[in-house]
């Protein structure tokens, strides 16, 4: 079995859904080595989350971010932790509907995902500044 890990600090993004399958891959080459494997990919954050989801059409990123907004408002009068912003207790409730970790298939030495599928940060601050996540993968 082999195993690799990597922590790396992603740039500052803006609010918003963002593609980062290709900063993943940059990040641990040694996805080559494994034949068959998982990718494990956690953020270490909690107004800022993880998920796979469309990685053509830059819409679909446009519109996850209304709809979030939409069903996850800010100034919500029931808020009381609201100390660090309007945008705060929303992101933490965006960032646990999503979750902080995804996982992928290695196969053959590369992702397994579909066609149409990357990785996405998604940053629920409007000032979330840069993001770390630690990237672990493993196999035969």
């Amino acid at each position: 079995m082999k195993s690799f890990q990597k922590q790396i600090k992603l740039k500052s993004y803006s609010r918003g859904f963002h593609l980062i399958t290709d900063t993943v891959l940059d990040a641990v080459p040694e996805i080559s080595q494994i034949n068959i494997g998982q990718l494990q990919v956690f953020i270490k954050h909690t107004s800022a989350s993880l998920t796979i989801n469309e990685n053509a059409d830059f819409t679909v990123r446009t519109d996850f971010e209304s709809h979030f907004n939409k069903m996850v408002p800010e100034n919500a009068p029931f808020y009381k932790h609201t100390y660090e912003g309007s945008d705060d207790m929303p992101a933490h409730i965006k960032a646990s509907l999503l979750g902080a970790s995804v996982q992928i298939p290695i196969t053959n030495g590369k992702l397994n995902l579909g066609i149409w599928q990357g990785i996405y940060l998604c940053e629920h601050r409007n000032h979330g500044g840069s993001r770390t996540i630690v990237i672990t993968a493993f196999g035969i």
